[in-house]
């Protein structure tokens, strides 16, 4: 009788993909322009919400406002190979990466990614 955790050696994880060398220079250049982009636009609006302090519980808004994009920031920029297409697949949903971004990418990954976009945008309607 054998079973997968039976045999020695064996990669854990074989229904994710592969990634070759190009693969991974692509996502991490696609990963840190959005990232990048998304902490751009956290900076802009941190600045328009401490233009409008206006009491010192205005000043707490602001944390707590950083707190949570930290926090959404933190849990949904995961840079881990076995994850990387559920990122980009909300990323391309949420328009913070471009299909352009991920040329290059293997068609099972951008197959992958597709489908997961497209399952965030089912799950928000």
């Amino acid at each position: 009788m054998s079973s997968a955790s039976a045999t020695p050696n064996r990669y854990p994880y074989q229904n994710q993909p592969t990634w070759s060398k190009s693969e991974k220079a692509i996502a991490r250049t696609a990963f840190d322009a959005a990232l990048d982009r998304e902490l751009h636009q956290v900076v802009e609006e941190a600045k328009q919400k401490a233009n409008q302090i206006k009491e010192p519980g205005d000043l707490w808004d602001l944390e707590h406002y950083l707190t949570e994009r930290r926090k959404e920031i933190n849990s949904k920029y995961d840079y881990r190979y076995s994850q990387l297409t559920h990122v980009f697949g909300r990323l391309l949903y949420e328009g913070r990466v471009s299909e352009e971004e991920l040329r290059g990418l293997g068609e099972d990954k951008l197959k992958s990614i597709h489908s997961l976009a497209d399952l965030f945008a089912e799950y928000a309607a």
